[in-house]
């Protein structure tokens, strides 16, 4: 595991520009689909709520996406900055999944974030909904991984 101390830029106190890169960042790490990676990206002891499973740890974290990514096949997300302030960023997104049985669904949320000194995120609160879709109403087509800095945004795709 990542040494604790180890920076995670862009640190706080956020700008827009910062703040807007953060969002970017943890979209394409979450976009990578790997838990390892991703937990990296989080204090060793942070705290977060998802739907209504409460997770302690960058440990649990990590076990808890790659659960996550198990369930939802061909995972691809886009995060928006919503606010931010000097060590917080809300964020909205949306991503677009399959089940096992061909399923497919667009899930839409919002997130509060908590950063410490050393940019590592050591609060996450995610509110979230899934929406059945069809396979004609999906929006986000681009190859699994990192969304195209020129693929629309959610503001964008009016989502």
């Amino acid at each position: 595991m990542q040494n604790p101390e180890q920076q995670r830029p862009p640190l706080p106190p956020f700008t827009l520009a910062s703040a807007t890169e953060k969002v970017r960042l943890a979209e394409d790490g979450w976009n990578s689909r790997n838990p390892e990676k991703v937990a990296l990206a989080y204090s060793i002891d942070t705290r977060w709520r998802n739907r209504a499973e409460f997770i302690h740890g960058r440990d649990q974290a990590a076990k808890f996406l790659s659960r996550k990514w198990d369930k939802e096949l061909e995972y691809r997300l886009i995060k928006e900055l919503w606010a931010f302030t000097d060590n917080r960023i809300a964020v909205r997104y949306a991503y677009e999944w399959r089940d096992d049985s061909s399923n497919w669904f667009r899930s839409y949320g919002n997130e509060n974030w908590e950063f410490d000194n050393q940019g590592l995120m050591v609060n996450r609160h995610a509110s979230l909904n899934d929406l059945p879709i069809s396979p004609q109403e999906r929006l986000f087509h681009w190859p699994l991984g990192r969304r195209p800095d020129d693929h629309p945004g959610l503001s964008q795709l009016g989502l």
